[in-house]
């Protein structure tokens, strides 16, 4: 398209060059620009892209987006001007790429925890009704049945809005996305139009970006405030910040919860580690997920799915067929008898709904062990919390390092170790090594005992000093029991 058709949709401040030239391709990042393509310089918390309009324009840029002209201005350049580049990045993207979200029908699920396994859950349930359908999460995008590797939980605006695009082009009628609340406040789905929103629940995270609690809730919010009337908001009744989400939505509100009266209600009849009989809206059906977080997370699932005119028993027919998301409360049994549950719990509330699960189903006096750590570079507040839940929560753990990134892994322990008490202290085992924390607690563990993993889940990796090694939790537990 033109650059007059690119910013047709936006106010600039100032247009200076010919706004008749074709833009080929749109870009934040000035390393990626192409011949012919056009440069939007955002001011990010680490870089500014202003430094870069210099290596785009090398790269062949013919138009630059920015908040500040460059001193000299480039013959055959086009510069547009924009008082927060931030804020029209989003819009800008979504044009570009043909407004993707007007083609298909874009559902997002934002929260804590839970966001994966929703939004995977309804991708898979859509592709069994025949639908096609696509995937934004933090394990692995999809279009349709192609995988497309991710890295973050919500793509930059530009990426964001290819991948949709594409969606959108090869027939998805449907796609699912996480949605972070980093997201939300750097406006990466601004311009997007969402059919439905989902909130799973809030408890602490991500404060190294947010700084207070307030402002990550308020994040969350915003994803809400956005929704269009004719969407739907579906959010969990039984988190105290359910109803707050959705207070000032435009969208048609739906509720669901266990403990209180709610659009879409279940309750657990039977649990097992194989999984659990559930009464949900007056129906019984057997599922293969164990715990109370996950009853929470069908009921979104199934009341996302009602309100896109699904019928209810195909649902549950549906949920019944459905395992576990990679690394999401994955059970893994050895010939003698121990259970490993990987899991990516990573929060301190995430690792009570897991632990308080594997102590209800747990038969006394077989114990439950806990391998967790903590990541490198976030949020230091929760590494104290962290630590007293597991001790609260299971009979033996063991603090490993979970991805150090760029901190010594012996200094994210202690962090760890300094929520509890000298006698706390004196019953847990600090294993710097992973794969050799978790080969001690499959060796120490005895017939009936659980052990949980917890912390990375999905990921087949640790970062160390910033150099990114291979680790699969699930392939050293495989390895210790013996098993393949």
């Amino acid at each position: 398209m033109t650059i007059k058709q690119l910013i047709e949709k936006t106010t600039p401040l100032a247009v200076v060059g010919n706004d008749q030239m074709m833009v080929s391709g749109l870009e934040i990042d000035s390393r990626k620009v192409l011949p012919g393509g056009s440069f939007i310089a955002m001011r990010g918390t680490q870089t500014d892209g202003h430094q870069f309009i210099g290596k785009a324009l090398e790269l062949g840029a013919t138009c630059i987006i920015c908040e500040t002209m460059p001193e000299t201005l480039q013959d055959g350049v086009t510069y547009v001007q924009y008082p927060n580049t931030e804020s029209v990045v989003g819009p800008l993207a979504t044009h570009f790429f043909g407004d993707p979200t007007l083609r298909m029908k874009l559902i997002g699920v934002t929260g804590t925890n839970g966001k994966t396994t929703i939004a995977t859950l309804l991708y898979e349930m859509f592709r069994r009704f025949g639908y096609k359908v696509g995937l934004c999460s933090t394990v692995c995008n999809y279009i349709d049945g192609k995988p497309i590797p991710t890295e973050c939980t919500t793509p930059d605006p530009i990426t964001l809005n290819r991948l949709l695009g594409q969606m959108a082009d090869e027939g998805c009628e449907y796609a699912f996305m996480e949605v972070s609340s980093h997201s939300v406040a750097q406006q990466r789905i601004g311009g997007l139009t969402f059919a439905g929103g989902l909130f799973t629940n809030l408890t602490r995270d991500h404060l190294d970006y947010h700084k207070t609690f307030e402002a990550y809730r308020d994040a969350k919010k915003g994803f809400f405030d956005m929704l269009p009337r004719d969407a739907f908001a579906i959010t969990n009744a039984d988190d105290k910040n359910g109803m707050f989400m959705v207070q000032n939505t435009k969208a048609e509100v739906k509720t669901y919860g266990q403990r209180t009266d709610a659009d879409f209600k279940a309750r657990i009849l039977e649990e097992s580690f194989e999984g659990m009989n559930l009464s949900v809206d007056g129906r019984e059906v057997f599922v293969q997920f164990v715990g109370r977080f996950n009853v929470s997370n069908l009921l979104a699932v199934y009341g996302a799915a009602i309100m896109l005119g699904q019928q209810p028993e195909e649902v549950l027919i549906a949920l019944s067929a459905m395992k576990p998301v990679n690394g999401r409360f994955e059970a893994i049994r050895s010939p003698q008898g121990v259970t490993a549950i990987v899991d990516y719990a990573h929060t301190p509330d995430a690792l009570v709904n897991v632990l308080t699960t594997i102590n209800e189903i747990l038969r006394k006096p077989h114990q439950c062990w806990t391998v967790c750590g903590a990541g490198g570079n976030r949020d230091k507040g929760k590494r104290p919390l962290m630590a007293q839940e597991a001790v609260r929560h299971s009979d033996r753990v063991i603090i490993t390092s979970d991805n150090p990134r760029n901190e010594e892994p012996q200094a994210i322990i202690n962090d760890m170790l300094a929520g509890l008490t000298d006698e706390e202290r004196r019953t847990v085992l600090s294993i710097v090594d992973r794969r050799e924390a978790i080969r001690t607690a499959c060796t120490l563990a005895q017939p009936g005992d659980v052990i949980l993993v917890a912390g990375k889940g999905h990921e087949d990796y640790q970062i160390i000093q910033g150099v990114k090694y291979h680790f699969d939790d699930h392939e050293v537990i495989r390895e210790c029991f013996g098993i393949s």
